[in-house]
């Protein structure tokens, strides 16, 4: 973790703009992103919706048996988690990100990717899917076409889980998210506990997740059904800056960027700096960099210097860093509290004794 932090730390050092509101505010958010209680419905399920649950039980049963080992231990049912409880189990995350052979030799990136995942299924309508559940824990949702990979998030965090059997999926899944940002140099998001993990046949469907093929209508559709704008959905989608893709998981190859592990602008600058040619192989198609052929952009990234509403934001964050900053924590924490109930946080704040979100503190900043 030492060489993450001295660069996080060198890279604020280089910076000489004013400090970024997000930085101290936790009521940066300007909107109620916490939705109401779904209403109980009636009714029997289908042969499909059984064949899930079955697949689930069998395929999941590491998760049931440790929430029941805790359950019997009295754990999960008798912890009242403080704010330093919370910054534990963050420190505790932040500690073993680095791990030198995996990927660019950080963890981080594909924990933004499980928190991202886990979350963007909410569909507004319906008041169905989001981060209340981690029903990513269950083969139907494990397996969805958008998901290769992350069962590398998901193992990681098993530890983390063992070791504070009080926090539940849904809640550690954002939580590392959270401190993924920050400990790669991003911004600070406000965070709320207060997810519950639920069983197999809550699973949302397949196909609501980003399909890196398509084009800004498919953005457009996937981000509005959750309730983003255009300039929510082009902050959200600067999480490129970070990680890679590979050809095993999804087809795709290489990484968005210079610096992977390094949460920056870095992915607006090379959208609108850098020529991207159609790369000649016989994987899926995607964009590579004319000028070293080492980078690459999908489809969708690319669509968003073609589509001349999306281009406008790409533009300003390319210019504004901090600006990225600051709309890209507020979109992040809205995404990852869609599906949630509102009242799980009033509980959860009532038990902290304290109604404003936590800001955690990067282990860059602690002594």
């Amino acid at each position: 973790m030492a060489s993450l932090r001295t660069s996080v730390r060198f890279a604020r050092n280089l910076r000489v703009t004013a400090p970024r509101a997000v930085d101290s505010s936790p009521l940066m958010f300007s909107r109620a992103y916490s939705t109401p209680a779904p209403e109980a419905k009636q009714g029997g399920g289908s042969s499909m919706l059984w064949a899930a649950v079955l697949a689930g039980a069998a395929g999941a049963a590491y998760y049931y048996r440790d929430d029941l080992k805790a359950l019997a231990g009295g754990e999960s049912s008798s912890k009242i988690p403080t704010k330093q409880d919370y910054q534990a189990v963050y420190n505790e995350i932040a500690k073993i990100l680095e791990k030198e052979g995996y990927d660019d030799g950080s963890y981080a990136p594909v924990l933004i990717r499980l928190a991202w995942h886990s979350s963007g299924t909410y569909d507004k309508e319906s008041n169905t899917g989001g981060s209340n559940g981690a029903t990513m824990r269950f083969p139907p949702e494990a397996n969805h076409s958008e998901n290769p990979g992350l069962h590398n998030g998901r193992d990681f965090l098993e530890p983390i889980k063992k070791k504070f059997p009080w926090i539940s999926y849904s809640d550690l899944w954002t939580l590392a998210g959270v401190a993924a940002v920050q400990e790669m140099g991003g911004p600070k998001i406000p965070w709320r506990p207060g997810r519950e993990d639920k069983p197999v046949e809550t699973t949302p469907p397949d196909g609501r997740l980003p399909h890196a093929p398509l084009g800004a209508d498919h953005i457009r559709d996937v981000f509005y059904r959750m309730g983003f704008n255009d300039q929510e959905a082009v902050a959200l989608i600067g999480a490129h800056a970070v990680g890679r893709c590979h050809t095993q998981y999804s087809g795709f190859d290489g990484p968005w960027t210079h610096t992977p592990t390094m949460f920056t602008n870095q992915f607006f600058t090379l959208l609108l700096d850098e020529s991207w040619v159609p790369k000649k192989w016989e994987g899926p198609f995607q964009y590579v960099d004319k000028n070293s052929n080492t980078l690459m952009m999908l489809p969708t990234d690319y669509a968003l210097v073609k589509d001349s509403a999306f281009k406008k934001h790409v533009q300003t964050y390319a210019k504004d860093q901090d600006k990225f900053f600051k709309d890209f924590a507020a979109a992040f924490g809205t995404l990852i509290e869609l599906g949630v109930p509102s009242e799980n946080f009033k509980k959860a704040a009532e038990s902290l004794g304290d109604d404003q979100p936590i800001v955690f503190t990067p282990t860059a900043d602690q002594p």
